[in-house]
Order: structure tokens, then C-alpha cells, then sequence
């Protein structure tokens, strides 16, 4: 039995150093032509540190390409490098919430280089501030962000996001023209019996968008995603020319940088699984039809980006072409 748990220890430790050593050969690729288009995606965690009730202390962060959620994790347990997985290309970045909130978050980038492996290396407060390269910008609060997914309470008017999870696991891969990250939720309690949930995440190594593939063990009503809502941010909705796909967005000054600048934030539908638009107290929501897999698409737009869609009206021009795009094709 001690020989068998030495053995498992030791391919333990091998498969760590491997997904270690993949990430980094990732990272290296991008660095050596650095303004080529790319997409990437990451998942950075603690090791050599020790959990103290549901902080993790100590510990130096390392790159891996899978984890299953510790018991102790949860919101601020500074186990997870920036809290959560990360995608990026050229353009933007996202980051989702590996806890409860299960938020997506926004990075905009000033520069049109990789980032992410240096966000958060410092701290966890450092990029709430501006930096050469850009800075988180989405004030997310106690919302879903921006294309998150959760399940709409239409008794309390209310999103539930993953407060209940029996066991979390998730995986990222870096392929050639895409990134996607993988989160397998087991046990996912809101109302009625716990379900299973399966996300993917995928980001291109062009435009801004993210695909969202959702996949349930059973159908539910309620499934939703949506983008935060500001006061005095007007949202738009448009419906493409055979009424295949719409969007809801926004575009203005909201963002959490204190300076003149805009965001634009957008989410794509198929009205083939759309059931109804909801504004809530913080979030613009989109409820799907009862259903046990949808796919959808979100975006967001800094005007700081370089060659970005630094007015209103671009930003729109750019959705109704990929409104167009959604209705041929179905895909972007």
C-alpha cells in the first residue's frame, strides 16, 4: 500500500510538472512574436503554502492546466492567482470567479501583448490600478459580470449563482487560432434537485468575443447570463434581419478606471432558446428557455484598446456586422 501511494505521489507530481511545463511552452510561443495574433488561457494556484481555515497563506503561484476546487476555497481565499480563470488574445481579457460569485470580470489592455501571466503576481489589489498594460475595468459587485451564467429566481427577482456546489473542476487548453476553459460543477443546488453543469469558455485569437457552451445533467427553467447595469447606461437590444440572434448591450462610461474613457458590453442570443429579457436591481438578464444546453456569445469593448471602438456609434456599427455574421452562419 506505501509503494502504491509513492508511486501515485510520484505521477502526481509528474503530471504537475508537465502541465507546468505546457503552459509555460504556451507562454513562450506568444513571447516570441509577440504582436502576431494569439489566444490564450490560464488557471495559476499556490503551492508550497498551507490552508488556514479558508484563506490559503504562504506559497508561490504556479501555472497548471487542471485543479478540483479545494472544500476551503471560496471568495478571497488567495489560493488562485487573480481568482479565477483567464482568457486573453490581443485585445481583451476576461477573467471568471473560480468561487461563488462565478462572475466574469473585464482586463482591459492598453498594450496589444499577453498580460496575464504577470496580473496578480503581486497582489491581488495591484491590478485595480492602472498600469502600463491596462487594468481591471468592470465593476462586477454582487452581479454575474459580464456573460456569466447563473439561474433566475422569477419569485425573488434575483440571479443564484453557485452559492451550492458539491465539487468544482476545471481545466484550460491553449489550441492554435482558440483558448477555452472547461468547469465541471457537480451538486448544483438553487431550487429543486441539485444538477450537474459543464461550461466552456472559449476566446479566439481575433476580435473580443467569448463563446459560452453550457450543458446540463437535466433541463431546468431559469438558465441566464447577462451584463451588469449602470445608472444612467441605456441598454439596446437588436434583432438580426431573419430574427435568428439579437443582442442586449450597453456602451458609456462604465467602468470602475475614474477616468474619461467608455466600455461597451454585449451579449449575442439565439431567439431560438431565448425566453424573456428581465432587468433586475445591478443586471441586465437574459432568460433562456426551459433547457438543458445552450450556446451564446459576450463581449466587451474598452475605448482605450488600441485601435479600439472608441465611439458609441463604432461600437454598434461592430455588433450589427456580427449580427449579420450570427444569422448566415450561426457563428461567429
Amino acid at each position: 500500500m506505501k509503494f502504491n501511494l509513492f508511486k501515485i505521489l510520484i505521477a502526481a507530481a509528474f503530471l504537475s510538472s508537465a502541465f507546468s511545463l505546457a503552459q509555460t511552452s504556451v507562454i513562450e510561443k506568444i513571447k516570441k512574436n509577440p504582436k502576431a495574433p494569439f489566444s490564450y488561457a490560464e488557471l495559476s494556484v499556490k503551492e508550497g503554502g498551507k490552508w488556514e481555515d479558508n484563506q490559503y497563506i504562504g506559497g508561490t503561484f504556479k501555472n497548471v492546466q487542471e485543479i478540483t476546487l479545494p472544500e476551503s476555497h471560496t471568495d478571497h481565499s488567495y489560493y488562485i492567482r487573480y481568482e479565477g480563470i483567464g482568457l486573453e488574445n490581443n485585445q481583451i481579457g476576461y477573467r471568471l470567479y473560480l468561487d461563488w460569485r462565478n462572475a466574469t470580470d473585464i482586463f482591459g489592455k492598453k498594450v496589444n501583448t499577453l498580460v496575464l501571466p504577470e496580473v496578480g503576481q503581486d497582489g491581488f489589489e495591484s491590478y485595480h490600478h492602472d498600469a502600463f498594460w491596462g487594468q481591471d475595468i468592470l465593476k462586477s459587485g454582487r452581479t454575474i459580470g459580464i456573460g456569466s451564467y447563473g439561474r433566475y429566481d422569477e419569485q425573488n427577482d434575483f440571479v443564484e449563482t453557485f452559492k451550492i456546489v458539491k465539487n468544482t473542476a476545471v481545466k484550460v487548453v491553449n489550441e492554435k487560432d482558440q483558448s477555452y476553459a472547461s468547469i465541471d460543477y457537480k451538486g448544483w443546488k438553487t431550487w429543486g434537485n441539485p444538477i450537474d453543469l459543464q461550461s466552456k469558455l472559449t476566446i479566439f485569437n481575433r476580435d473580443r468575443f467569448v463563446k459560452v457552451d453550457l450543458n446540463l445533467s437535466n433541463t431546468i427553467s431559469g438558465l441566464c447570463t447577462g451584463i451588469v447595469a449602470f445608472k444612467n447606461i441605456p441598454l439596446k437590444q437588436g434583432i438580426s434581419k431573419n430574427k435568428k440572434w439579437g443582442y442586449i448591450a450597453s456602451y458609456g462610461n462604465q467602468t470602475e478606471t475614474k477616468k474619461d474613457d467608455n466600455l461597451g458590453m454585449a451579449i449575442f442570443y439565439s431567439l431560438e432558446s431565448f425566453d424573456k429579457y428581465v432587468k433586475i436591481k445591478s443586471t441586465h438578464t437574459v432568460v433562456f428557455k426551459k433547457t438543458k444546453n445552450v450556446s451564446y456569445y459576450f463581449l466587451g469593448a474598452w475605448s482605450w484598446e488600441p485601435n479600439g471602438l472608441v465611439t458609441e456609434e463604432a461600437f454598434y456599427q461592430d455588433l450589427d456586422k456580427k449580427l449579420e455574421i450570427l444569422d448566415k452562419n450561426n457563428q461567429l
